[in-house]
Protein backbone atom coordinates (compact mmCIF):
# COMPACT_ATOMS: atom_id res chain seq x y z
CA UNK A 1 0.00 0.00 0.00
CA UNK A 2 1.21 3.36 -1.11
CA UNK A 3 2.26 5.66 2.01
CA UNK A 4 2.18 8.78 -1.23
CA UNK A 5 0.71 11.54 0.80
CA UNK A 6 0.06 10.13 4.26
CA UNK A 7 1.94 10.42 7.89
CA UNK A 8 4.12 7.68 8.43
CA UNK A 9 4.43 5.82 11.76
CA UNK A 10 8.31 4.82 12.57
CA UNK A 11 11.03 4.40 14.91
CA UNK A 12 12.74 7.07 15.86
CA UNK A 13 16.12 7.56 18.09
CA UNK A 14 15.11 10.38 20.18
CA UNK A 15 17.09 12.79 22.52
CA UNK A 16 14.80 14.47 24.98
CA UNK A 17 17.02 16.61 26.66
CA UNK A 18 20.76 17.43 26.64
CA UNK A 19 23.23 15.14 28.53
CA UNK A 20 20.58 12.19 28.38
CA UNK A 21 20.57 8.77 26.77
CA UNK A 22 18.36 8.63 23.67
CA UNK A 23 15.16 6.60 23.85
CA UNK A 24 13.58 4.89 20.84
CA UNK A 25 9.98 6.06 20.14
CA UNK A 26 7.74 5.90 17.75
CA UNK A 27 7.13 8.84 15.73
CA UNK A 28 5.11 10.64 13.29
CA UNK A 29 6.78 11.57 10.05
CA UNK A 30 4.26 13.96 7.64
CA UNK A 31 4.08 14.43 4.22
CA UNK A 32 6.00 16.56 2.23
CA UNK A 33 5.42 19.90 1.86
CA UNK A 34 6.57 22.16 -1.06
CA UNK A 35 10.53 21.61 -1.87
CA UNK A 36 10.92 18.86 0.33
CA UNK A 37 11.34 15.07 0.14
CA UNK A 38 10.63 12.40 2.53
CA UNK A 39 13.58 9.76 2.67
CA UNK A 40 13.57 6.13 4.30
CA UNK A 41 16.52 5.73 6.27
CA UNK A 42 18.66 2.47 5.58
CA UNK A 43 21.71 3.24 7.16
CA UNK A 44 23.15 6.10 9.00
CA UNK A 45 27.11 6.71 10.65
CA UNK A 46 27.38 7.92 14.04
CA UNK A 47 29.69 10.92 14.31
CA UNK A 48 30.89 12.94 17.17
CA UNK A 49 29.42 15.72 16.47
CA UNK A 50 25.68 14.49 17.39
CA UNK A 51 27.58 13.52 20.84
CA UNK A 52 28.92 16.82 21.09
CA UNK A 53 25.58 18.52 20.59
CA UNK A 54 24.13 16.07 23.08
CA UNK A 55 26.26 16.77 25.78
CA UNK A 56 27.79 20.62 25.26
CA UNK A 57 24.61 22.20 23.48
CA UNK A 58 22.76 23.71 25.93
CA UNK A 59 20.68 25.77 23.78
CA UNK A 60 17.29 26.57 24.74
CA UNK A 61 15.12 25.07 22.24
CA UNK A 62 17.69 22.67 21.21
CA UNK A 63 15.34 19.60 22.52
CA UNK A 64 13.55 17.08 21.81
CA UNK A 65 15.66 16.45 18.73
CA UNK A 66 16.40 13.64 16.34
CA UNK A 67 20.17 13.24 15.83
CA UNK A 68 22.26 11.97 13.01
CA UNK A 69 23.48 13.36 10.40
CA UNK A 70 25.34 10.86 7.95
CA UNK A 71 22.46 8.96 6.28
CA UNK A 72 21.53 7.10 3.13
CA UNK A 73 18.50 6.09 2.27
CA UNK A 74 15.56 6.07 -0.80
CA UNK A 75 12.89 8.47 -1.54
CA UNK A 76 9.69 7.57 -0.51
CA UNK A 77 7.07 10.90 -1.85
CA UNK A 78 8.56 13.95 -2.78
CA UNK A 79 6.32 17.46 -2.06
CA UNK A 80 5.31 20.31 -4.91
CA UNK A 81 7.49 21.65 -6.75
CA UNK A 82 10.52 18.84 -6.61
CA UNK A 83 11.67 17.81 -10.11
CA UNK A 84 15.11 16.58 -9.44
CA UNK A 85 14.21 13.44 -7.18
CA UNK A 86 11.83 10.57 -7.79
CA UNK A 87 10.13 7.55 -5.50
CA UNK A 88 13.12 4.94 -5.58
CA UNK A 89 16.27 7.14 -6.33
CA UNK A 90 19.16 6.16 -3.93
CA UNK A 91 20.48 9.69 -1.98
CA UNK A 92 22.17 10.94 0.47
CA UNK A 93 20.77 13.92 2.61
CA UNK A 94 23.42 16.50 3.22
CA UNK A 95 23.52 18.74 6.21
CA UNK A 96 25.34 22.01 3.46
CA UNK A 97 23.04 22.37 0.94
CA UNK A 98 23.73 23.54 -1.87
CA UNK A 99 20.52 26.02 -3.75
CA UNK A 100 23.14 26.50 -6.69
CA UNK A 101 21.40 30.66 -6.79
CA UNK A 102 23.29 32.08 -3.85
CA UNK A 103 25.89 34.00 -4.03
CA UNK A 104 28.26 31.17 -1.46
CA UNK A 105 26.84 28.61 -4.41
CA UNK A 106 27.97 30.54 -7.83
CA UNK A 107 30.97 30.77 -6.07
CA UNK A 108 33.71 28.34 -6.43
CA UNK A 109 35.50 29.94 -3.39
CA UNK A 110 32.80 28.38 -1.12
CA UNK A 111 30.82 25.32 -0.16
CA UNK A 112 28.19 27.00 1.82
CA UNK A 113 24.84 28.14 0.88
CA UNK A 114 23.13 31.28 2.12
CA UNK A 115 19.61 28.95 2.01
CA UNK A 116 20.54 26.15 3.84
CA UNK A 117 19.45 25.59 7.69
CA UNK A 118 23.09 25.39 8.66
CA UNK A 119 24.33 28.68 7.44
CA UNK A 120 21.22 30.39 8.88
CA UNK A 121 21.25 28.48 12.24
CA UNK A 122 25.22 29.52 12.88
CA UNK A 123 24.44 33.11 12.37
CA UNK A 124 20.84 33.99 13.89
CA UNK A 125 20.94 30.78 16.57
CA UNK A 126 17.14 30.54 16.10
CA UNK A 127 16.35 28.87 13.00
CA UNK A 128 15.37 25.30 13.34
CA UNK A 129 13.96 23.16 10.66
CA UNK A 130 10.97 21.92 8.89
CA UNK A 131 8.78 20.58 12.38
CA UNK A 132 7.72 17.74 9.93
CA UNK A 133 8.37 15.12 12.97
CA UNK A 134 6.23 14.51 16.11
CA UNK A 135 6.18 12.08 19.25
CA UNK A 136 3.73 12.05 21.86
CA UNK A 137 2.06 15.38 20.06
CA UNK A 138 5.53 17.21 20.30
CA UNK A 139 7.63 19.13 17.65
CA UNK A 140 10.89 17.22 17.47
CA UNK A 141 13.71 19.31 15.52
CA UNK A 142 15.63 17.29 13.32
CA UNK A 143 19.27 18.05 14.25
CA UNK A 144 21.02 19.89 11.26
CA UNK A 145 18.13 20.07 8.84
CA UNK A 146 18.35 15.95 8.88
CA UNK A 147 17.82 13.64 11.79
CA UNK A 148 19.03 10.53 10.29
CA UNK A 149 18.35 8.52 13.59
CA UNK A 150 14.81 7.47 12.08
CA UNK A 151 13.09 5.19 10.00
CA UNK A 152 12.42 8.17 7.93
CA UNK A 153 13.21 11.84 7.58
CA UNK A 154 12.20 14.78 5.38
CA UNK A 155 14.83 16.87 4.38
CA UNK A 156 14.80 19.89 1.90
CA UNK A 157 15.90 18.83 -1.91
CA UNK A 158 18.24 21.45 -1.48
CA UNK A 159 19.80 19.17 0.96
CA UNK A 160 20.05 15.93 -0.97
CA UNK A 161 22.53 14.33 -3.30
CA UNK A 162 21.34 11.79 -5.87
CA UNK A 163 24.09 9.15 -5.83
CA UNK A 164 24.47 5.64 -7.95
CA UNK A 165 21.11 3.22 -7.97
CA UNK A 166 24.14 0.44 -7.26
CA UNK A 167 25.89 1.85 -4.32
CA UNK A 168 25.77 0.41 -0.78
CA UNK A 169 24.06 2.89 1.36
CA UNK A 170 25.21 1.19 4.72
CA UNK A 171 28.91 2.23 3.26
CA UNK A 172 28.31 5.45 1.37
CA UNK A 173 26.40 7.20 4.13
CA UNK A 174 29.66 7.80 5.59
CA UNK A 175 29.90 10.68 2.70
CA UNK A 176 27.31 12.29 4.50
CA UNK A 177 29.73 14.03 6.85
CA UNK A 178 33.20 12.52 8.50
CA UNK A 179 34.64 11.01 5.31
CA UNK A 180 33.93 13.97 2.97
CA UNK A 181 35.04 16.24 5.43
CA UNK A 182 38.53 15.12 6.59
CA UNK A 183 39.37 13.85 2.86
CA UNK A 184 38.12 17.41 1.85
CA UNK A 185 40.32 19.50 4.27
CA UNK A 186 43.50 17.97 2.43
CA UNK A 187 42.41 17.94 -1.02
CA UNK A 188 40.44 21.01 -0.74
CA UNK A 189 41.01 23.12 1.98
CA UNK A 190 44.64 22.53 2.41
CA UNK A 191 45.45 22.21 -0.93
CA UNK A 192 48.34 19.69 0.21
CA UNK A 193 50.97 19.84 -2.54
CA UNK A 194 52.88 16.57 -3.64
CA UNK A 195 56.07 16.18 -1.99
CA UNK A 196 54.82 17.94 0.82
CA UNK A 197 54.86 16.87 4.76
CA UNK A 198 51.53 16.78 7.17
CA UNK A 199 50.30 16.59 10.88
CA UNK A 200 46.84 14.98 11.17
CA UNK A 201 46.12 15.37 15.24
CA UNK A 202 43.11 13.00 15.62
CA UNK A 203 42.67 10.11 14.40
CA UNK A 204 38.88 9.46 14.30
CA UNK A 205 37.07 8.97 10.93
CA UNK A 206 37.42 12.51 10.31
CA UNK A 207 41.57 12.16 10.99
CA UNK A 208 41.75 9.10 9.07
CA UNK A 209 40.60 10.50 5.87
CA UNK A 210 42.51 13.38 6.10
CA UNK A 211 45.25 11.16 6.33
CA UNK A 212 43.66 9.66 3.13
CA UNK A 213 43.24 12.72 1.46
CA UNK A 214 46.89 13.64 2.29
CA UNK A 215 48.31 10.44 0.61
CA UNK A 216 45.63 11.18 -2.36
CA UNK A 217 47.38 15.00 -2.80
CA UNK A 218 51.08 13.19 -2.88
CA UNK A 219 52.34 14.30 0.43
CA UNK A 220 55.38 12.31 1.12
CA UNK A 221 55.57 12.46 5.01
CA UNK A 222 52.20 11.92 6.94
CA UNK A 223 52.64 12.44 10.78
CA UNK A 224 49.79 10.74 12.41
CA UNK A 225 49.16 12.36 16.16
CA UNK A 226 47.00 10.73 18.49
CA UNK A 227 47.14 9.92 22.68
CA UNK A 228 45.62 5.86 21.61
CA UNK A 229 48.48 3.77 20.59
CA UNK A 230 46.00 1.56 19.27
CA UNK A 231 45.31 3.81 16.37
CA UNK A 232 48.99 3.07 15.35
CA UNK A 233 48.22 0.63 12.26
CA UNK A 234 44.91 2.06 11.48
CA UNK A 235 46.62 5.38 10.65
CA UNK A 236 49.37 3.28 8.49
CA UNK A 237 46.26 1.75 6.48
CA UNK A 238 45.19 5.05 5.07
CA UNK A 239 48.57 6.40 4.56
CA UNK A 240 50.44 7.69 7.25
CA UNK A 241 54.15 7.32 7.61
CA UNK A 242 54.36 7.80 10.94
CA UNK A 243 52.56 8.11 14.22
CA UNK A 244 53.80 10.22 17.50
CA UNK A 245 51.60 9.58 20.62
CA UNK A 246 51.97 13.54 22.46
CA UNK A 247 52.09 10.76 25.88
CA UNK A 248 55.61 9.40 25.05
CA UNK A 249 57.08 12.66 25.04
CA UNK A 250 58.15 15.18 27.99
CA UNK A 251 57.70 18.67 25.74
CA UNK A 252 54.64 20.20 23.72
CA UNK A 253 53.41 18.00 20.75
CA UNK A 254 54.18 20.87 18.71
CA UNK A 255 58.04 21.11 19.62
CA UNK A 256 58.05 17.51 18.97
CA UNK A 257 56.89 17.68 15.43
CA UNK A 258 58.87 20.97 14.59
CA UNK A 259 62.05 18.82 15.57
CA UNK A 260 61.02 16.13 13.22
CA UNK A 261 60.66 18.04 10.48
CA UNK A 262 63.54 20.55 10.53
CA UNK A 263 61.13 23.44 11.47
CA UNK A 264 57.42 22.68 11.18
CA UNK A 265 55.16 20.41 8.54
CA UNK A 266 53.99 22.46 5.78
CA UNK A 267 50.21 21.60 6.79
CA UNK A 268 48.61 20.40 10.15
CA UNK A 269 45.08 19.38 10.83
CA UNK A 270 43.10 19.54 14.02
CA UNK A 271 40.45 16.70 13.76
CA UNK A 272 39.36 16.82 17.46
CA UNK A 273 37.90 19.95 18.72
CA UNK A 274 39.78 21.07 20.98
CA UNK A 275 41.03 24.53 20.95
CA UNK A 276 44.15 23.91 22.44
CA UNK A 277 45.14 21.36 19.97
CA UNK A 278 44.25 23.67 17.73
CA UNK A 279 46.89 26.28 18.90
CA UNK A 280 49.49 23.41 18.88
CA UNK A 281 48.48 22.06 15.44
CA UNK A 282 49.03 25.81 14.27
CA UNK A 283 51.91 25.76 15.99
CA UNK A 284 53.43 22.49 14.40
CA UNK A 285 53.53 24.24 10.80
CA UNK A 286 56.34 25.69 9.18
CA UNK A 287 56.85 29.45 10.89
CA UNK A 288 57.05 30.91 6.90
CA UNK A 289 54.46 28.76 5.02
CA UNK A 290 52.67 26.35 7.57
CA UNK A 291 49.06 26.22 6.90
CA UNK A 292 46.75 24.96 9.43
CA UNK A 293 43.33 23.77 9.47
CA UNK A 294 40.56 23.37 11.88
CA UNK A 295 38.29 20.86 11.30
CA UNK A 296 37.60 19.76 14.31
CA UNK A 297 33.86 21.27 15.60
CA UNK A 298 33.98 23.37 18.70
CA UNK A 299 31.44 26.08 19.21
CA UNK A 300 31.40 26.50 22.76
CA UNK A 301 35.35 27.80 23.54
CA UNK A 302 37.46 30.68 22.50
CA UNK A 303 40.82 30.54 20.44
CA UNK A 304 43.68 32.59 21.72
CA UNK A 305 47.20 32.74 20.41
CA UNK A 306 49.97 35.66 19.69
CA UNK A 307 49.99 37.30 16.01
CA UNK A 308 53.53 36.64 16.46
CA UNK A 309 52.67 33.10 15.48
CA UNK A 310 51.29 34.33 12.17
CA UNK A 311 53.33 37.17 11.34
CA UNK A 312 55.63 35.19 9.48
CA UNK A 313 53.62 33.28 6.90
CA UNK A 314 51.80 30.99 8.65
CA UNK A 315 48.15 30.40 7.65
CA UNK A 316 45.11 29.05 9.81
CA UNK A 317 42.08 28.38 8.27
CA UNK A 318 39.52 26.32 8.78
CA UNK A 319 36.91 23.79 6.84
CA UNK A 320 33.26 22.62 6.33
CA UNK A 321 32.34 19.22 5.10
CA UNK A 322 35.48 19.36 3.54
CA UNK A 323 35.07 22.20 1.17
CA UNK A 324 33.25 20.26 -1.06
CA UNK A 325 30.23 22.02 -3.03
CA UNK A 326 27.48 18.91 -1.61
CA UNK A 327 24.72 18.22 -4.30
CA UNK A 328 27.19 17.97 -6.95
CA UNK A 329 30.22 16.68 -5.17
CA UNK A 330 28.59 13.86 -3.07
CA UNK A 331 27.57 11.57 -6.56
CA UNK A 332 31.73 12.12 -7.42
CA UNK A 333 32.54 10.87 -4.15
CA UNK A 334 30.31 7.78 -4.67
CA UNK A 335 31.96 6.99 -8.09
CA UNK A 336 35.33 7.26 -6.35
CA UNK A 337 34.17 4.57 -4.01
CA UNK A 338 32.59 2.40 -6.52
CA UNK A 339 35.71 2.72 -8.53
CA UNK A 340 38.02 1.73 -4.87
CA UNK A 341 39.95 5.63 -5.52
CA UNK A 342 39.09 6.09 -1.85
CA UNK A 343 38.27 3.62 1.12
CA UNK A 344 35.01 3.74 3.21
CA UNK A 345 34.69 0.37 4.08
CA UNK A 346 37.59 0.43 6.50
CA UNK A 347 36.18 3.23 8.47
CA UNK A 348 33.69 0.68 10.08
CA UNK A 349 34.22 -0.96 12.90
CA UNK A 350 30.56 -1.78 14.78
CA UNK A 351 27.36 -2.19 12.99
CA UNK A 352 24.45 -2.20 15.32
CA UNK A 353 20.51 -2.08 14.83
CA UNK A 354 19.08 1.82 15.46
CA UNK A 355 18.30 0.48 19.09
CA UNK A 356 22.18 -0.10 19.55
CA UNK A 357 22.63 3.96 19.40
CA UNK A 358 23.31 4.74 22.61
CA UNK A 359 25.91 1.32 22.61
CA UNK A 360 27.39 2.98 19.45
CA UNK A 361 28.06 6.45 21.42
CA UNK A 362 29.48 4.38 24.35
CA UNK A 363 31.99 2.36 21.67
CA UNK A 364 33.21 6.04 20.57
CA UNK A 365 33.42 7.86 23.99
CA UNK A 366 36.00 4.51 24.79
CA UNK A 367 37.58 4.82 21.41
CA UNK A 368 36.82 1.33 20.58
CA UNK A 369 35.03 2.70 17.40
CA UNK A 370 36.29 4.41 14.38
CA UNK A 371 32.67 4.54 12.52
CA UNK A 372 29.45 3.05 13.65
CA UNK A 373 26.80 2.15 11.32
CA UNK A 374 23.52 2.06 12.57
CA UNK A 375 21.24 -0.35 10.10
CA UNK A 376 17.57 0.75 10.37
Amino acid sequence: MSTTGKVIKCKAAVAWEDGKPLTIEEVEVAPPQEHEVRIKIVATGVCHTDLHFLYTSHRKGGFPCILGHEGAGIVESVGPGVTKFKPGDKVIPVFVSQCGECKNCRSPRSNLCDNSWWSKQQYDGKTEPLGRITCKGRRIIQFEGLGTFAEYSIVYEIAVAKIDDDAPLDKVCLLGCGVSTGYGAALNSAKVQPGSTCAVFGLGAVGLAAVMGCQAAGASRIIAVDINKDKSSKAKEFGATDFVNPNDHDKPIQEVLSSLTDGGVDYSFECVGNVELMVSALEACNKSWGVSVIVGWNNTEMLSVSPVQMIGGRRWTGTVFGGWKSVESVPKLVADYMAKRIKLDEFITHTLPLEGVNDAFDLMTAGKSIRTILKM
